[in-house]
């Protein structure tokens, strides 16, 4: 059979086998697909438990891969040309806005993704050890949130390299709440930046994190994180079925053996063992994953064209250290920290309560302890691994979400609801004509 197929077939035959025993083969001789068990549950492939939510963040990581190396062809990383090589992709190359508008809405639409991600783990409480035996879970948790902050900072140091307006002030903004850091505030920002201001080595050191040490490290972690998805037995779903499974007793076989000389505990001779029906409950993940793969990756790849067609990327006025823009304000993942800092700046009397630190530093390093410790604090059963809101969990999550929804709240404020010199203003307010600071 196989001597029959043309080159073409021998390349893809293992998406599309023909029978089981080549369903099985499929994912041992195939580099691609070996990342996958032969068998994979029915359950872990639905979209109501996960929505697909990793492979979406996996698809736009390999879309910001592709169109990142296409604009690095295009791209000068010095003050001097940056911005004009920016306007030249956006004017002069040929679907170079559409390039430049995917890259970006890929990066955008990853932190929303990576985020919602971590939350559909959390409130499933798939971050905890379930019935399988060798399982680390929390592990695997803490290496997510690695990939959270490396995806936060992979689009922060992305922000810079255009060069304008929007980009260089944003930065100072950001790179501003490092410097609340205690004793090493001023050495990170110093770090990042290669200096003391923005400038040719900040955008350099930015265009090198941004293009290779970053990729790399993403790459690294979400390597790590799919091997011990499979080290842990898969989706926690998985946990779920196999409590929820019945016990089938199986007759014994009469040309096998069962016991030793005829000597075994229990009321029989024979061993009783539980059968789990594979047949109902699992299918071969080549075609049936593969299928399901292909169909996420076009719907991601489409979704993100169509808003990248409608939300074209912005570019404003080359960068001016002497143009103040009022306000200016961090990039959107961020705003929620320029918030904090905002309503934790405190005066009382004389005394200024310091809001960069509590609102910058403190408040987001304790939530990201929290984040990374709670597997191991959470005491609930391994009933509650792999299920949607179940109610033993119901105060945890409630307070993620609070949490999570705070957030949220913080983002739209400083987003549409802050004004010249950060003042409140609701959105169908018009701002005051404010001069430019030079």
């Amino acid at each position: 059979m196989a001597a029959e197929r043309t080159i073409w077939e021998r390349m893809f035959w293992s998406w599309r086998p023909e029978s089981t025993r080549e369903a099985g083969d499929a994912i041992v001789r195939n580099f691609l697909l070996h990342w996958f068990p032969a068998k994979v549950l029915r359950e872990s492939l639905s979209f109501r438990y996960s929505f697909w939510l990793g492979t979406i963040a996996a698809v736009l990581f390999f879309l910001l891969t592709g169109t990142g190396v296409v604009l690095m062809f295009l791209y000068v990383p010095s003050v001097e040309r940056a911005y004009a090589s920016v306007k030249d992709i956006e004017h002069v190359v040929s679907f170079g806005w559409f390039v430049r508008s995917l890259h970006r809405m890929a990066a955008h639409a990853m932190v929303a993704v990576v985020f919602l991600h971590m939350m559909r783990v959390f409130v499933t409480g798939a971050y905890r050890n379930g019935v399988a035996a060798d399982q680390n879970r929390p592990l695997n948790w803490i290496i997510g949130i690695l990939l959270l902050l490396a995806t936060l900072l992979l689009s922060f140091t992305g922000y810079l390299l255009p060069w304008d307006q929007l980009a260089y002030w944003a930065i100072t903004v950001g790179t501003s709440i490092a410097t609340a850091a205690p004793w090493i505030g001023d050495e990170i920002r110093f770090l990042l930046l290669g200096g003391h201001e923005i400038a040719q080595n900040a955008l350099l050191r930015f265009y090198v994190l941004h293009c290779f040490v970053l990729p790399a490290a993403v790459l690294v972690l979400f390597s790590w994180h799919m091997w011990r998805v499979r080290k842990d037995g898969g989706l926690a779903c998985a946990d779920r079925l196999a409590r929820e499974q019945k016990r089938e007793w199986a007759a014994p076989i009469r040309s096998k053996t069962y016991s030793l000389l005829g000597i075994a505990r229990g009321r029989t001779i024979h061993i009783e063992t539980a059968v789990i029906d594979e047949e109902e409950h699992t299918v071969p993940a080549s075609p049936v994953l593969v299928r399901r793969l292909v169909l996420v990756a076009l719907g991601t790849l489409i979704a993100t064209s169509l808003l990248a067609l409608v939300i074209r990327a912005p570019l404003e006025e080359p960068a001016n250290p002497s143009v103040t823009p009022n306000p200016a304000k961090a990039p959107w993942y961020f705003l929620w920290l320029q918030e904090l800092v905002a309503l934790t700046t405190v005066r009382i009397g004389s005394y200024t309560l310091n809001g960069a630190f509590v609102g910058g530093v403190l408040i987001p390093g304790l939530l990201i302890l929290w984040l990374a410790v709670w597997p191991y604090l959470d005491k609930s059963s391994v009933a509650s691994v792999g299920v949607w809101f179940p109610a033993e969990r119901r105060r945890q999550n409630l307070v993620f979400l609070l949490i999570a929804v705070g957030i949220l709240i913080l983002i739209f404020t400083g987003t549409f609801m802050r004004g010249p010199y950060w003042e409140f203003y609701w959105p169908w307010e018009l701002w005051p004509e404010i001069p430019r600071r030079f």
